[in-house]
């Protein structure tokens, strides 16, 4: 399925609930959010549907997201659900690692390919003052479940924030050395909570500092992940490093992706609030073709770039991750 800039659209992300057990400072405020109603959540019925109209236009890869995914219930029957869909060949989730280890089992019985645990601290009081929650423990725990899983990927996701976490980079990175697991920093966006924590710190910087600490680290070609990333492989590390750089190191013109909220929305870009209410086609009677041309119809316009720092989009600035697509 390609879009106007001939970018093979492949990869979508479905937020599945807008809940979750954790308050990071960068996606929702203390006091938490105003939950959507579950009866304005799609199903994993409809989900289940949708992903089987889009593997018909060439959607291969799914991750599921949230909130937190793991909060809602049976989330590894939908993993099984979309597994068995033909053309959808990757099923991954992102977690904030809580409630995997508890859930592994199920996940990998599901078929769940790959685990993403977003993870921006290693010590109990940095992990508390980004979180508002504990549970460190919990989400180690977790991650060393799902390495118990050999035919299961399992990646750390540690979110650069400005004046926060910075002492925790090379520890993170670290979990890769011993262990078979692929480290990814990602660059805070200007968007929602979280722009107030965006810095300097760019791809380059931080892998100046792991090579200082680590040694040289030899660049990776090639895609290691469901989206655009640049990987890098110290020596003597199991694992390998990588860096999602929206704003420094802009990979729009390699973009694969499209975004679903748990609402029913479909997005084409992260930024812009243009797109299509597939919850409404859904449960109005309309034909999986229908449904089908409007998903093709959005992501033929799926806008060529983002623009932070050039322009922002009206309305963004106090929303949730999920209310974005985040």
């Amino acid at each position: 399925m390609l879009d106007q800039y001939r970018r093979n659209i492949e990869y979508i992300r479905i937020s599945i609930t807008d809940r979750c057990n954790l308050r990071c400072m960068y996606c929702m405020p203390e006091g938490g959010i105003e939950q959507v109603e579950h009866s304005d959540i799609l199903t994993y019925d409809e989900i289940t549907r949708l992903c089987r109209i889009l593997a018909l236009k060439g959607i291969s890869k799914v991750k599921i997201t949230g909130g937190e995914p793991l909060v809602r219930k049976n989330a590894a029957e939908l993993v099984r659900m979309i597994k068995s869909i033909p053309g959808i060949d990757n099923v991954t989730l992102t977690t904030n690692g809580i409630l995997l280890g508890e859930q592994m089992q199920d996940l990998a019985d599901a078929g769940i390919d790959a685990v993403n645990i977003s993870l921006d601290a290693l010590t109990e009081e940095m992990f508390e003052k980004i979180t508002r929650r504990k549970g460190l423990d919990r989400v180690l725990e977790g991650m060393d479940k799902a390495l118990q899983f050999p035919d299961v990927r399992v990646k750390v996701n540690c979110v650069l924030l400005h004046g926060v976490n910075e002492d925790q980079w090379i520890p993170i990175a670290g979990l890769a050395k011993d262990r078979p697991i692929d480290v990814r920093f990602i660059e805070m966006m200007p968007i929602g909570y979280g722009r107030k924590y965006c810095g300097e710190e760019t791809e380059d910087h931080v892998r100046h500092l792991l090579e200082k600490a680590y040694g040289k680290a030899d660049s990776l070609s090639g895609r290691f992940g469901n989206g655009p990333s640049t990987y890098i492989l110290p020596d003597g590390f199991k694992g390998k490093i990588g860096f999602i750089s929206a704003i420094s190191h802009k990979f729009c013109g390699d973009c694969n992706r499209v975004r679903l909220t748990s609402e029913g929305f479909l997005k084409p870009c992260l930024q812009f609030s243009h797109g299509a209410d597939m919850r409404s086609l859904l449960r109005d009677g309309s034909s999986d073709e229908q449904i089908g041309a409007v998903a093709e119809k959005i992501i033929f316009e799926k806008p060529r770039s983002h623009r932070f720092g050039e322009a922002q989009e009206e309305g963004l600035e106090n929303k949730k991750m999920s209310e974005i697509g985040g």
